[in-house]
């Protein structure tokens, strides 16, 4: 069997590393697999990237344009949607000729149109789309919120800067979905449990198949290591009880981070037998601008895309930390885990699916930044700290190694290609 998994970028964001370790996991348990994106970062020789064009910039700025018209050309919350209103057709490219199946991902900001997937659609070939956030069955935004219109149709839409209308482009976007879903047959493969409900409530996914399969992970490269050599490595204080927080960019709202220095504040006003020991690791841009705002010493990593040196992060600290107000299926909590790692995070999302509260981390009480602190204390002064990291380690080996996820996802191509057969 060959699958052409398709994906705008081939590591930048937490979408396409759960992308490529998919096809690590499909090459390295029977299946040929080959990557196609649009931006490619390594020489990685599974992956094949679209032939240079200065067109590529051209299409994502006409996005952009588009969205920044609709929104009376104010920048308000430009980068939360995406129309799919331009795009490159890859039908002709040798590597989707010779696939058996082909497997989309995350493929938006002017790598795949809807109207290029309709001529995916058209080719015959069996689909499988793994979602990693709720594009797929919104009209044009990635995570809703407490807006539920794509149940029934999406208007009116929250993230435009004017509040939208009655045929606003988020209903334009969500119509012309319909449309092209009602002549597909597509898998939809949710990352998380919780995806997968949000899924199955839209219209546009009437008489799709839906399923959820987790984002897999590598654990002979993520695992527990020697804590002391891996904090001499990043020059990171050997004597302090070490708290990791990690974003593409620090001071994304979406991620949280105002919940936890707040956090943080409560733990140096409430718990003593914390407040002298503690330290916070940042990893991701923009560190610097938010070591004042911590009343603990911060420590500022620089985001870092390379495996063994993340898996050495994860194994410096004592525990992971995810404040996040939307998220999916985290592949950092994974990575942590993997690593032995305790992680507290926010009820939100698929990270009541990853953490098992008061056994191998802890969930806390969704935007309370009292009981993330409650959360923090919990697992750093837990008696038996040695057991909480086994656990952890033993959840992600147990449920998102690169074996079990590729047997899941082999029973997916099968059923796909049946479909079309």
């Amino acid at each position: 069997m060959r699958v052409l998994i398709v994906s705008t970028s081939e590591r930048i964001g937490g979408a396409a590393i759960a992308a490529n370790r998919l096809l690590d996991a499909l090459n390295n348990n029977g299946i040929k697999a080959k990557m196609l994106v649009r931006d490619k970062q390594t020489d990685k020789i599974s992956v094949v990237p679209l032939r240079k064009s200065w067109l590529h910039a051209v299409k994502f700025l006409w996005e952009r344009f588009c969205i920044f018209a609709a929104n009376k050309f104010h920048k308000h919350r430009l980068f939360e949607q995406d129309l799919a209103n331009v795009g490159t057709d890859i039908t002709s490219l040798p590597e989707f000729k010779e696939a058996d199946v082909i497997h989309l991902h995350w493929i938006n900001q002017g790598f795949l149109s809807l109207d290029n997937i309709l001529k995916i659609v058209r080719s015959g070939k069996p689909i499988v789309w793994t979602m990693h956030d709720m594009w797929p069955f919104t009209g044009v935004c990635h995570y809703a919120g407490n807006c539920e219109k794509y149940k029934t149709g999406c208007h009116h839409c929250p993230i435009l800067y004017t509040g939208g209308n009655s045929h606003d482009i988020s209903h334009q976007v969500f119509e012309k979905k319909a449309k092209l879903y009602a002549e597909a047959h597509i898998h939809f493969v949710a990352c998380s449990q919780w995806l997968e409900g949000l899924a199955k409530e839209s219209r546009l996914f009437i008489g799709q198949e839906v399923c959820n399969i987790p984002n897999a992970i590598n654990t002979h490269l993520f695992y527990p290591r020697n804590k002391i050599a891996a904090r001499l490595s990043l020059h990171l204080p050997e004597n302090k009880k070490l708290l990791l927080f990690g974003s593409l960019k620090i001071t994304d709202k979406r991620k949280g981070v105002n919940y936890l220095i707040e956090a943080c504040r409560w733990i140096q006003d409430n718990y003593p037998d914390l407040r002298d020991d503690l330290a916070i690791v940042t990893m991701g841009h923009d560190g610097e601008n938010t070591k004042k705002l911590f009343p603990f010493p911060v420590y500022s990593l620089d985001y870092v895309s390379e495996e063994k040196k993340l898996a050495e992060v994860y194994n410096a600290v004592d525990l992971y930390v995810t404040p996040s107000l939307q998220d999916n299926l985290p592949n950092t909590i994974v990575e942590a885990m993997a690593c032995g790692i305790p992680c507290v995070g926010f009820q939100i999302g698929g990270i009541p699916q990853m953490i098992d509260h008061l056994h191998n981390g802890y969930v806390a009480e969704y935007k309370n930044a009292k009981d993330f602190a409650n959360g923090i204390h919990w697992a750093l002064m837990e008696d038996d700290y040695k057991t909480l990291s086994e656990l952890a380690t033993r959840k992600a080996v147990a449920a998102y190694s690169e074996s079990n996820v590729a047997k899941r996802y082999t029973s997916v191509y099968n059923k796909a290609i049946g479909k079309n057969g």
